[in-house]
């Protein structure tokens, strides 16, 4: 691996860890840059794993120590998606991405509506929801969200922020709280899935890391100290960037690719 390989993937991986924590849909640099490095679309999704898993250990650790995690009905979403996502990492074995990324686009844009049509709903949660039990109506959507999460885990992220944010009531920085501990507790369990299938490549997913974990850190102190407003805006901009890619407006892979010649 060369130097500049390794900076791609540590730039990569910053600007990763940064999005995902305050959103998601970050995975999409990742695994393009990942997959312009030579992998496979399945090893390039089990390697990005290794990642999601140390940088949403530290953005946990984080966003804990600042007291913004709800740990109890963190522990009880967890449950459900955990499961899900096992099924889904053995579906992804033999991946099929452009359904997937079609469907992705149609409901990001879906959801950028509701933020913008009912904010006090799917931004700034509802306390009356919060202090409730989680009925199991919500803990079998998480099911289902697990599932995909298993499967390519691209987006993820906004699917568990609109249960959390609009099931459970949380607003969107308890909400970002909640979600990361949720993938960290399901992403050991994919990647373990994803090595017995000699799915993962150790070097670059570690070097990858170095840099999610930086993202995450940073992103998870803005989360809490700029406030509901500032997520908000994140990840309005990211759903536009992410759903133009998948319905082909916008070809992020193009443009890395332009970017780094050297790595063809």
């Amino acid at each position: 691996m060369t130097t500049v390989e390794i900076i791609i993937l540590i730039t990569a991986g910053l600007m990763v860890g940064f999005i995902n924590t305050l959103a998601g849909g970050g995975s999409i640099i990742s695994l393009s840059v990942l997959m312009l490095m030579g992998l496979p679309a399945g090893m390039a999704n089990g390697t990005n794993r290794i990642a999601i898993t140390i940088q949403t250990l530290a953005a946990t650790s984080s966003f804990h120590q600042q007291k913004a995690l709800e740990l109890r009905k963190a522990i009880y979403l967890s449950i459900p998606t955990v499961l899900g996502s096992l099924i889904g990492a053995w579906l992804a074995v033999d991946i099929r991405e452009d359904i997937f990324e079609k469907a992705i686009g149609v409901i990001m844009l879906v959801m950028l509506v509701f933020i913008f049509y009912k904010p006090q709903k799917y931004i700034y949660g509802r306390a009356e929801i919060s202090s409730k039990p989680l009925s199991w109506k919500l803990l079998l959507i998480f099911f289902l969200i697990g599932i995909y999460g298993g499967f390519i885990h691209l987006g993820v992220g906004y699917f568990l922020l609109a249960g959390i944010v609009a099931g459970a009531g949380f607003n969107l920085v308890k909400a970002n709280a909640i979600k990361v501990f949720i993938v960290l507790a399901y992403s050991p369990f994919t990647l373990l899935v994803f090595l017995w299938y000699n799915q993962v490549n150790w070097v670059y997913g570690l070097i990858l890391a170095i840099g999610n974990v930086t993202g995450a850190l940073i992103a998870s102190r803005l989360a809490v100290s700029k406030g509901v407003d500032f997520v908000k805006w994140v990840i309005v901009v990211i759903i536009l960037i992410t759903a133009a890619d998948m319905f082909g407006i916008y070809d992020f892979k193009s443009v890395v690719s332009g970017l780094l010649p050297q790595l063809h």
